[in-house]
């Protein structure tokens, strides 16, 4: 297959999305004239801590929460590790049980987590899902009676999309005393996100997944006390996320939060359009297609389609060459050769897990984009397999 000469499509916005030019603006005072060190008790360092403080409030304001419960983190992977980790920890110094429960859909950031745990001598256990994607209920009760210190459910799966009953998890988590955070990195701007809404005491974002840049997140911790830092230093937030602040990249988070948030109906009408019209014509176009996870409640903006006898890293080659940027998976897993992990938890046989690419749209896709990359994946199936298509 030929190169692509015309404009490349990008439809892999599970895994990075632009950044906004609303959310570069925002940035801008911080990489020039308020330059200052957000510690610093002079001017231009109190200027940087005004910066700082702004975007803590837009934040909290878009999730619905106290501005003191917000910090900063360089992303979703910390974010993740500082609720399970710093969580499991505080129970075990405190002679408390430190074990954890996850799910078995959840971000290699949350599973690591949990898997460390494990080797420093606690408990690990892993909820499964049923074919929606659904926590499995009797799983969850037993591990809250079985001695935990927090469990971790992802709002919304970054693989599938598949969205999870925070609210009921949360809830059987609170009344069990037991600490619940939720990865909600693929949910904010995609589906309503109010931290009351999910009862949790955690709850994670990253900044690259909604126009902000990469290498800035945020932790939503609603009780401090429970919690121990990873890090150590100079006592910033409190003591909980110690380090300079990294100023530019938070005050674009604060500016990519509020956006994502205000716009999140209209933004989600839009991908919805682009997803289901792009489902409808591969089912029409390549006899077979699956897409994973249809019968479950989905993020608008991921679609996961299995195709018959086509090697899903071959394919993701050819339409890079043709123009289109799609991925796998989870862009954490890249160059993994095992099949997804999320899949087979789903119930997806090891052969169609393999055979599996994942789409991911964002509020700049267009339609004339979908229906480029509808081509080109028809394209790519006769070349690979010489499948017939429509």
């Amino acid at each position: 297959m030929t190169e692509s000469t015309g404009a490349y499509v990008y439809l892999d916005n599970a895994a990075t999305t632009p950044v906004r030019p609303e959310v570069r603006e925002a940035m801008r005072p911080y990489l020039a004239e308020r330059f200052g060190n957000p510690s610093s008790a002079h001017r231009i360092g109190r200027e940087a801590r005004a910066g700082v403080e702004e975007a803590r409030r837009r934040v909290a304001d878009a999730l619905g929460c106290d501005p003191r419960e917000v910090f900063f983190t360089s992303g979703g992977t910390e974010a993740d590790n500082l609720a399970v980790l710093g969580t499991a920890l505080h129970a075990r110094d405190a002679g408390r049980p430190w074990g954890v429960a996850v799910s078995a859909i959840e971000h290699p950031a949350v599973l690591a987590a949990a898997e460390w745990i494990e080797h420093l001598g606690g408990t690990r256990r892993v909820l499964p899902v049923d074919e929606r994607g659904v926590l499995d209920a009797a799983a969850l009760s037993d591990a809250l009676s079985g001695g935990v210190a927090v469990v971790s459910a992802m709002w919304v799966n970054n693989e599938v999309g598949t969205i999870q009953a925070v609210d009921t998890i949360g809830r059987a988590c609170r009344d069990a005393g037991v600490a619940f955070h939720t990865d909600a990195v693929q949910a904010v701007g995609k589906i309503p996100c109010r931290v009351a809404d999910t009862h949790c005491t955690f709850l994670a974002l990253s900044g690259h997944k909604i126009g902000a840049p990469k290498g800035v997140g945020a932790l939503v911790v609603r009780d401090r006390t429970i919690l121990d830092s990873l890090l150590h230093g100079g006592g910033q937030q409190f003591g909980v996320r110690p380090g300079t602040e990294n100023t530019a990249g938070i005050a674009g988070l604060g500016c990519a939060v509020e956006l994502a948030v205000r716009d999140q109906a209209e933004t989600a009408a839009h991908l919805a359009g682009l997803r289901d019209a792009f489902e409808a014509a591969l089912t029409e176009r390549i006899p077979g297609v699956v897409v994973n996870g249809r019968r479950a409640r989905r993020a608008p903006h991921i679609s996961n389609v299995a195709i018959p006898g086509l090697d899903a890293g071959e394919a993701l080659m050819h339409l890079d060459l043709a123009g289109v940027a799609c991925s796998t998976g989870s862009a954490c897993k890249t160059g993994s050769t095992e099949p997804s992990r999320v899949l087979r938890a789903l119930g997806v046989g090891e052969e169609p897990a393999r055979r599996s690419l994942r789409f991911s749209f964002y509020r700049q896709n267009t339609a004339a984009e979908v229906a480029t990359a509808i081509e080109a994946l028809v394209a790519v199936v006769q070349t690979l397999q010489g499948v017939e298509t429509s």
